[in-house]
């Protein structure tokens, strides 16, 4: 497989993690997962993201994961695995198994303690010695993680680190952010792939911004992909309209506690995995929950009708 560079672009889905009913990895569903993204036009795929339910598997478990995606990918399109660890020997270890395993990157999001500018920096540095030559994607998501960090601190990695190759950026609100990266790499920085997330939630601003698409999930990978499409086609009204569609829904996958019980709903209902069971301990939805859901199904699928 090829390593991530700093041109990534496109749709780089948040896989979700399958579970059978009884709390086993389904295996079988992780195969029809994959072949799902690529077929909706995904142009990576990440696994064992926060939204992957990551720590709730083993460390063997996390190895037979990794595997089975790359073995059904087969080298279609890069994937990138997160290694984010309380330590650095274990996610040099897990980083050392999955970029043997076929891996194009791996993702690293900061610890919570890190409290300064020059914490972050000198973190950062001690990712990439420890990683060597393995390309890294920083993952900038304050609202989980409770590390701000400004762009200037960005740009101190990049130009520092040349194998920080991407941000993902899930900052919130965060499109000054972009725009800032986007002026220091036009004024001569060094450019990196910017793919953001939550959920793709702001995903036509931040085009506008100057992202080159999303890193995230959400049930309909596929409005990703077409807002991503027709942004480069040059043609912001038709992104807008697609995304318009499915707003309601990727709002309501966004409720902290019960989003990716939504989100795994969707996906078994849509025949992708099968069965949309969260490892324990994990939210489950109420019978009115799923009325709602259901409610904005129907609402989207009549207004996809509608743009054509």
């Amino acid at each position: 497989m090829t390593r991530l560079d700093e041109t990534a672009s496109g749709v780089f889905v948040i896989a979700v993690t399958p579970f059978r009913a009884d709390g086993a990895v389904d295996f079988q569903s992780v195969d029809r997962m994959v072949d799902f993204y690529l077929g909706v036009g995904a142009t990576g795929l990440t696994v064992l993201g926060m939204m992957g339910e990551a720590p709730k598997l083993t460390a063997e478990e996390s190895r037979d994961v990794v595997r089975r995606v790359l073995a059904r990918v087969d080298g279609r399109v890069p994937v990138v695995v997160g290694v984010s660890s309380p330590g650095f020997a274990q996610m040099r270890a897990l980083s050392d198994a999955v970029m043997g395993d076929g891996a194009a990157a791996v993702m690293v999001a900061p610890p919570a303690s890190l409290a300064t500018d020059a914490q972050i920096v000198t973190y950062y540095h001690g990712v990439a010695e420890e990683l060597g030559d393995t390309p890294f994607v920083l993952q900038d998501y304050p609202l989980v993680t409770k590390v701000q960090i400004a762009p200037s601190v960005i740009l101190k990695i990049v130009e520092d680190l040349p194998s920080c190759v991407m941000l993902k950026h899930e900052d919130w609100p965060g499109l000054a952010k972009i725009s800032t990266l986007r002026a220091a790499s036009d004024a001569g920085a060094r450019r990196i792939s910017i793919l953001c997330g939550n959920g793709g939630l702001f995903l036509p601003e931040e085009m506008g911004r100057g992202a080159d698409g999303a890193m995230t999930g959400f049930a309909y990978p596929e409005m990703m992909v077409g807002v991503c499409r027709h942004h480069a086609a040059g043609e912001p009204g038709r992104a807008r309209d697609l995304f318009d569609a499915y707003l309601p829904l990727a709002r309501l996958e966004q409720q902290p506690g019960i989003g990716l019980a939504i989100r795994k709903h969707i996906l078994a209902r849509r025949g992708v995995i099968a069965d949309a069971s969260l490892r324990r301990p994990g939210a489950k939805l109420s019978a009115a929950d799923i009325a709602e859901v259901e409610t904005l199904i129907a609402r989207q699928e009549k207004r996809l009708g509608e743009i054509g």
